[in-house]
C-alpha cells in the first residue's frame, strides 16, 4: 500500500485544502495536456470542497472536462442524482463553463444500450484523469463497489470504462467507472470525515477479503492514495 493519510481540524479546511492539491492537479494536466479531466464523487460529504474548488479563479475551467466517479440511475431532477449535486455546488462561479459529462443516459434501466452510450461520451475524455476523489461509506465500499454487488468482480478488474451494477445496500440500480478506469489518474484521493469512517478505513487496512470492503482493492492496487481525513 501506498497511502498518504493527512488529517485536519475541521471540514472548511479539509475541503480548501483539497481544492487546492486538486486545481493544482488540474493545473498541470492543462499545461501538460491541453485540457484536464476529473472525476468526483457524490453523497453528502463532498459538498463544501465542491465550492472551494468551483471558486478557484486560476484555472482555465473551459478546458476541464468534470464527470463522476459513479451515479444512481436516476434523472437529475432527482434529489438522489450526484450530477445535480455537482451542478448545484460546484459548476457555479469560475467553474461554470467547465464541461460535465454526465453517467446516466437515460431511461429507466442502465441496461447494455444505456451502458454503450455512457461509455460512448466516456471515450472523448482527455485521459489520464487529473484527479479522482473518492469517498467511501460505511460500508466499506467506494464509487458503486458495493458488498454483494452482481458485477463487483467485473467492475474491480474490466476496462470499462463503465458498467452496471446492483446491490442490496446501493439502493438504485448503479453505473460506476471501473477500478483500472479510475486508477488512470495524476492523483488519486480518498476524501472521508468523521470517527466512524476513520474506524472503517481503518478496518479496512487489515487483512481481510476485498469482497467483503471492496475499498480495499483501491487500497491494495499498488496506486499512491492520499487521504484526506476530518473529524
Amino acid at each position: 500500500m501506498t497511502i498518504d493519510r493527512r488529517s485536519f481540524a475541521d471540514k472548511p479546511t479539509l475541503a480548501a485544502e483539497l481544492a487546492e492539491s486538486v486545481a493544482d492537479r488540474i493545473r498541470a494536466a492543462i499545461a501538460e495536456r491541453g485540457a484536464a479531466a476529473i472525476a468526483v464523487s457524490g453523497g453528502s460529504t463532498p459538498g463544501k470542497f465542491f465550492q472551494a474548488l468551483g471558486k478557484t479563479r486560476d484555472i482555465d475551467w473551459d478546458k476541464v472536462v468534470v464527470t463522476l466517479v459513479d451515479e444512481r440511475w436516476v434523472d437529475e431532477t432527482s434529489d438522489r442524482s450526484n450530477a445535480r449535486l455537482v451542478n448545484e455546488k460546484l459548476l457555479q462561479g469560475p467553474a461554470a463553463v467547465a464541461r460535465f459529462f454526465p453517467l446516466y443516459s437515460g431511461g429507466s434501466e442502465p441496461d447494455a444500450d444505456a451502458v454503450a452510450r455512457t461509455d460512448a461520451l466516456m471515450a472523448t475524455l482527455p485521459l489520464p484523469f487529473a484527479a479522482v476523489i473518492l469517498g467511501m461509506g460505511n460500508d466499506g465500499h467506494t464509487a458503486s463497489f458495493f458488498p454483494g454487488g452482481d458485477t463487483l468482480d467485473e467492475a474491480l478488474t474490466a476496462a470499462g470504462p463503465t458498467l452496471a451494477i446492483r446491490a442490496p445496500g446501493a439502493g438504485e440500480p448503479r453505473i460506476t467507472f471501473t477500478l483500472p478506469r479510475l486508477l488512470e489518474t495524476d492523483g488519486l484521493y480518498l476524501h472521508i470525515e468523521g470517527e466512524e469512517k476513520s474506524r472503517v478505513f481503518d478496518k479496512a487496512l487489515e487483512d481481510g477479503p476485498v469482497e467483503d470492503m471492496p475499498i480495499r482493492a483501491v487500497l491494495r492496487s499498488g496506486a499512491p492514495v492520499t487521504v484526506y481525513w476530518c473529524p
